[in-house]
């Protein structure tokens, strides 16, 4: 097995979370949100995990990850439309950028204040 690692983020809402992954591509790889109260997603190699707590304030929220994909510009193309800004969540999607450190980045923040960090090598 190789080794790695999954980011588990905080959810307020698990259903609400799944819908704003799936619009992104992603697709729920574990049981229904309710049973567990917990979620696992993904989408190719990328996996995510959320756990349920209605206490989230999505404005403080400082649960992050890094996302490593093979073409940041068209994953950002095909996200831009996915994600609507919501001023009450803090949910937007930022432009991609190229970076000092060699990356082209762009961010996305979910609606529960989780901040993704997607990029790949320029």
């Amino acid at each position: 097995m190789t080794e790695h690692a999954v980011p588990i983020l905080l959810s307020r809402d698990l259903n609400e979370t799944l819908a704003f992954y799936e619009a992104l591509g992603f697709e729920n790889r574990g049981t229904p949100p309710d049973d567990w109260d917990y979620l696992i997603i993904g989408r190719g190699h990328i996996e995510l995990h959320f756990v349920g707590d209605p206490s989230v304030d999505p404005l403080s929220s400082a649960s992050m990850c890094y996302l490593y994909v093979d073409d940041a510009t068209a994953l950002h193309e095909q996200w831009r439309h996915a994600v609507t800004p919501d001023a009450a969540t803090g949910s937007r999607i930022e432009e991609p950028v190229d970076t000092d450190y060699g990356m082209r980045e762009f961010a996305v923040v979910d609606r529960n204040g989780n901040l993704l960090r997607v990029g790949s090598p320029l």
